[in-house]
């Protein structure tokens, strides 16, 4: 098993609470089936987690982190930011350029302001969990049309398929 496979499994097990051997096979990545990476970024956080600083290693983007003031904080400003937003800015534009790639395999010609909604909820239960709702919004394009192309782009948005049987997803269109 390699690093990365164990390294998930694990993360399963975990968020499970169970043994590594109760994660079924099917359940658990393997590198092989992955490509070669094409792209890759790092990023730091430092400080007090969600009340720190984030610096990306490869880009001139910071940025201060500020708990959301339904958390106790003081919420966000032009110049703070907090883990939900990030995830759901990175989402949008990553979901977004789904939607193009596959509008464009699938030779459908998208409205000129088509845009994505990604609303990203943080939960608290016994331990904190996401849920995602997306939104492809394609004023004037035919309702099957536009159907036909955010079920294609879920399935090949990086993001979706990250997070598919992690966190509950709602997928809708608004023509």
């Amino acid at each position: 098993m390699s690093a990365i496979t164990l390294t998930r499994t694990i993360g399963l097990a975990a968020r499970h609470r169970v043994g590594l051997s109760a994660i079924p096979a099917a359940r658990r990545i393997s590198t092989a089936s992955l490509g070669n990476s094409i792209y890759q970024t790092t990023s730091s956080a430092s400080g007090k987690g969600r009340q720190g600083k984030v610096q990306n290693h490869d880009s001139g983007f910071s940025s201060q982190l500020a708990l959301p003031k339904s958390m106790g904080g003081p919420g966000n400003t032009k110049e703070s930011v907090n883990p939900e937003i990030l995830f759901a800015s990175g989402y949008a534009s990553c979901f977004l350029g789904a939607v193009h790639a596959v509008a464009g395999a699938k030779k459908i010609k998208l409205p000129q302001d088509t845009s994505v909604d990604v609303t990203v909820d943080l939960l608290k239960g016994d331990n904190f969990d996401l849920k995602v709702k997306i939104v492809l919004k394609t004023p004037g394009l035919d309702k099957k049309a536009a159907q036909e192309v955010v079920d294609a782009a879920h399935q090949t948005c990086p993001y979706s398929r990250a997070t598919r049987n992690n966190c509950p997803q709602e997928v809708s269109v608004v023509v």
